[in-house]
């Protein structure tokens, strides 16, 4: 078998808690990786970079995509993931972060949690339990970002724009959905990575539906810092005028988490706010409709839409594949 390339240990051991703790050099380093590994994966090239390696998969919330990738990751990369549904850890019992990061820590090379439904809860579990930790923490969806996500979703985009997106726009969209009041993370996590990479972002939501304050003044930051836009508009149709990508999804209200049927019923006022045929007309002629899955079709976006000719969810759920096993490889 072939010696497989060396790869670079400039982020070694780093945490991957949200998109903002790592420099663009170091997300580009994430990119190349993935787009390394995704041919080796297509080709049916071994890539065991991490061969008798463990990593914990905390999970605290429900999985398709995310636990799958991670786990069918690890695999290929030749190590072992362990799933651990929190309730039936002892953290149930309230075993505090740090001593659950102390010990997995000695019996592996990595934990990753997802913590995403409560704001102000997930983020800070995991920055304590980093705190503790020997080994790196990697962030599968918390309240705050969902950098696993949003960095194949940047690797979608280079794919299909290729590297220099300057002047495209994105529009990041709310969306209605009857299923469950949605975390905030992957709108909040688009709007303050996507700027860094060249991308003119539009946010479009109901009044009440407003992102973090942390998060919307850091993506109006970083748009000043690299020469891009970042803007909010109240309705669909503006955010879609001459867009290139087009990212509606639902979310829920930060102050009504612990009251979810408000939260929904509050919703249906907006029910007009879908993805469909007619918003796509406003896109640019060869725009891309792009989702984390799993979306509410029907009604956060319309069957022709989705599974239409704008649409790359499939080629984006993939790429979850390939951007987490980089992470991991990089960083185990």
């Amino acid at each position: 078998m072939s010696k497989l390339p060396k790869l670079p240990n400039t982020v070694r051991g780093k945490d991957y808690v949200e998109t903002k703790d790592w420099t663009i050099k170091e997300i580009e380093l994430a990119l190349k990786t993935s787009a390394e590994l995704k041919k080796m994966f297509k080709q049916g090239k071994p890539h065991r970079y991490l061969p008798d390696k463990t990593v914990f998969l905390f999970f605290f919330d429900k999985s398709t995509r995310t636990r799958n990738s991670f786990e069918a990751g690890a695999t290929q990369l030749g190590a072992h993931a362990h799933f651990i549904a929190a309730e039936t850890s002892q953290v149930a019992h309230g075993e505090s972060p740090k001593d659950m990061g102390i010990i997995l820590s000695s019996y592996g090379h990595a934990i990753a949690i997802r913590h995403d439904l409560v704001p102000g809860e997930g983020n800070s579990y995991m920055k304590e339990v980093a705190r503790w930790a020997d080994v790196p923490v990697l962030n599968m969806q918390c309240d705050v970002d969902h950098p696993f996500q949003t960095l194949a979703d940047l690797m979608t985009i280079r794919e299909e724009f290729g590297k220099n997106l300057r002047g495209l726009k994105i529009a990041v969209s709310w969306a209605y959905a009857p299923s469950y009041a949605k975390p905030m993370s992957v709108p909040q996590g688009l709007i303050t990575l996507m700027p860094r990479f060249g991308l003119d972002v539009v946010l479009a939501h109901p009044p009440e539906y407003t992102l973090m304050k942390s998060e919307m003044d850091y993506a109006q930051k970083v748009a000043q810092e690299n020469g891009t836009k970042f803007e909010v508009v109240d309705n669909m149709e503006d955010a879609f005028e001459n867009a290139d990508i087009v990212y509606p999804k639902s979310w829920g209200i930060e102050s009504l988490f612990h009251k979810p049927e408000e939260a929904l019923k509050l919703s249906k006022k907006y029910k007009h706010w879908i993805c469909d045929e007619k918003k796509m007309k406003l896109t640019k002629k060869n725009s891309i409709y792009m989702h984390c899955l799993p979306a509410d079709r029907g009604y956060e976006v319309t069957d022709a839409v989705i599974d239409g000719p704008h649409s790359r969810v499939f080629p984006e759920a993939e790429n979850r594949l390939h951007t987490c096993k980089a992470v991991m490889a990089l960083t185990m």
